[in-house]
């Protein structure tokens, strides 16, 4: 990913960001720069996003959730995917998970003061019943547990980006994952356009976006560029970047040669180009970034916390951990932030 460049004084990076405090206009040239930087620039380049970050999210940290609610069995052939038809991976697979396990999972995500409940479906979209059975199960996990809520389910209709909506769901997750140049190498069961469409279906019901990509998938700085800045004109409000995780069994097995200062420097880019967006360090965070994982942090103001899709996460304790020695502090959003949990 990483090329040799020519280094850039401490002056031009806090330059940038100035100019994302004031106007959000990096440029094409600049985000591309950013990735292209050489090793000899990354703290000044983390503490320009720093600059940016400290100025809309201060030192907080927000923790979200996931939940698999459907594994496997999902149609489509994205190459990344564990879950995908092409996928040979060695994954749990298991129709819709029932009301009082998802409600067993809010709580826990709760417990790990998350803010955000993620509920996802492996599928190229959600049938009836199950849209149905998420419209029911919201409600309830908001009410007890008092939660934000994220669905992904796949490529919606308008209809039911509607119902969603009505149903109490804050946002709705539907990755880019990378360019449009690139998408055709990664996906050919729908396309990059299925994707737009979903997201702009979920804006014209009134939910907020989550859409961000993956790192490492064989794309080049500019297709990551191209989707820094598509995810900037569509006003996405919180914006995962997530590191290959190249799993033994799917067709992007063995692809990502990302170092950990090519993933900070993806984070900076994503910053400085989304200055107001909710950066998430998502998966792969605990393979590619390894030791470095602080250092995102000074970049992205949020992160899940415990297992992903298919695969482990870091435990919570070593990330509440973590919080706390950086001197942040976790937030479940309007309420005040709360220190890290006690560290037994």
């Amino acid at each position: 990913m990483h090329v040799a460049a020519v280094s850039a004084s401490p002056s031009h990076w806090h330059d940038l960001a100035q100019r994302a405090l004031a106007d959000g206009t990096i440029s094409r040239d600049e985000a591309r720069a950013i990735l292209a930087s050489p090793d000899v620039d990354l703290l000044d380049l983390l503490a320009a996003a720093w600059r940016v970050r400290h100025h809309h999210f201060g030192n907080t940290v927000q923790l979200f959730f996931l939940m698999n609610a459907k594994s496997g069995l999902c149609p489509e052939d994205c190459g990344y995917c564990s879950q995908s038809k092409v996928s040979e991976a060695e994954i749990p697979r298991y129709n819709l998970l029932s009301a009082p396990k998802l409600l067993e999972a809010a709580k826990l995500a709760a417990e790990r003061q998350s803010k955000t409940f993620c509920i996802v479906i492996s599928a190229r979209g959600p049938s009836e019943r199950e849209i149905d059975f998420v419209c029911r199960i919201v409600p309830e996990i908001k009410q007890q547990y008092d939660l934000n809520v994220c669905a992904c389910l796949g490529l919606l209709s308008p209809d039911q980006a509607r119902r969603l909506a009505a149903a109490g769901v804050d946002k709705v997750n539907h990755n880019l994952n990378t360019s449009s140049r690139f998408y055709g190498e990664v996906c050919s069961t729908h396309t990059y356009a299925d994707r737009i469409a979903t997201l702009a279906a979920c804006r014209a019901a009134g939910l907020q976006l989550c859409s961000g990509g993956i790192m490492g998938m064989g794309e080049t700085h500019d297709d990551l560029v191209d989707m820094a800045l598509e995810l900037r004109a569509l006003g996405v409000e919180s914006i995962p970047l997530n590191f290959l995780n190249a799993i033994d069994g799917t067709p992007l097995e063995g692809r990502s040669r990302l170092t950990p200062r090519d993933c900070l420097r993806g984070l900076a880019m994503m910053r400085l180009v989304n200055p107001a967006a909710e950066i998430r360090i998502a998966g792969g965070r605990e393979i590619h970034l390894g030791s470095l994982q602080p250092l995102g942090l000074y970049a992205a103001n949020s992160m899940f916390v415990g297992d992903y899709l298919t695969t482990k996460g870091q435990l919570p304790e070593a990330d509440y951990r973590m919080i706390e020695e950086m001197g942040f502090v976790i937030t479940r959003g309007a309420e005040a932030a709360e220190p890290a949990p006690a560290l037994s």
